[in-house]
């Protein structure tokens, strides 16, 4: 039960110019509110409604949850468990603060302010993500880990400047294409038997990587809702699909991460 006033829905024309970024969802814009109102928001239905709850929920989950599934006393190297940790909650923390506050009555500020955050969450899950697929497919050869690690963290840092300053969804896609090829280069080497790790993993970082470029595909074309614009305006529309997919990629992270922790206990390296 609501115990509140909702207040009165916008349509696509009569909403802050900044927030016209889909010109396909044409009804339910919340108005410019304060702090309070935007948490309001969360009580009742609206056209960010779902991308708050497809990405909040989860949250809840990973945050409260992962934790018993990682085998934290049997991994030597205890910053492994901590990043991936780190990098399953970063991209959700950032979305669900960005959608909340969107509409927030400190203008097109506060949302490129709210956006950049939501960005940096990205950004973080792609490079904590990739650094145990780094170092656990490198683990017998420490300069070329070491080079590997310094090289993905460049990578990392110009896809962060650029994401940040993309003035385009298309463009903040592009912003990761480095990073993701990056990691091709690194299932290749697994795939050849050329680096380690356990070979069970493998297919579930390439299913992750797939569901990711999906997922940012089908919201840089705004599919479906650029066939029928006004019919998903509530639900099912390219945002929430985007973000079905990353919280499917993020689990798919995770089981692979857990696979090759569970490989790194017992190998040791061939001495040379």
């Amino acid at each position: 039960m609501v115990f509140f006033t909702v207040p009165k829905l916008l349509n696509f024309k009569n909403c802050p110019p900044h927030l016209q970024f889909n010109r396909y969802v044409l009804t339910g814009y919340r108005p410019v509110s304060t702090c309070t109102g935007c948490l309001r928001s969360l009580f009742y239905l609206h056209n960010e409604f779902g991308n708050i709850y497809t990405h909040g929920v989860p949250f809840v989950c990973f945050l409260l949850l992962l934790p018993f599934s990682i085998p934290w006393s049997d991994v030597d190297e205890q910053w492994l468990c901590i990043v991936h940790y780190l990098a399953c909650l970063s991209p959700t923390v950032g979305s669900v603060l960005y959608h909340i506050f969107m509409n927030h009555e400190g203008g097109a500020q506060i949302y490129h302010a709210l956006l950049c955050f939501d960005m940096f969450g990205v950004c973080l899950v792609n490079t904590l993500g990739a650094l145990p697929i780094v170092h656990i497919t490198l683990l017998c050869q420490p300069w070329a880990r070491r080079t590997a690690m310094f090289g993905y963290m460049l990578f990392s840092c110009h896809g962060v400047r650029h994401a940040l300053t993309a003035q385009s969804g298309a463009r903040r896609l592009k912003s990761f294409a480095f990073q993701a090829l990056f990691r091709a280069f690194l299932f290749f080497l697994r795939w050849f038997e050329l680096g380690t790790g356990n070979p069970e993993s493998l297919h579930f970082y390439v299913i992750m990587d797939v569901l990711a470029l999906m997922g940012g595909l089908i919201n840089v074309f705004r599919i479906p809702e650029r066939f029928s614009p006004g019919t998903f305006d509530y639900w099912f529309n390219s945002h929430q699909i985007m973000h079905v997919a990353v919280i499917l990629a993020i689990m798919f992270l995770h089981w692979g991460t857990l696979e090759d922790l569970a490989w790194l206990k017992n190998y040791q390296c061939p001495s040379k």
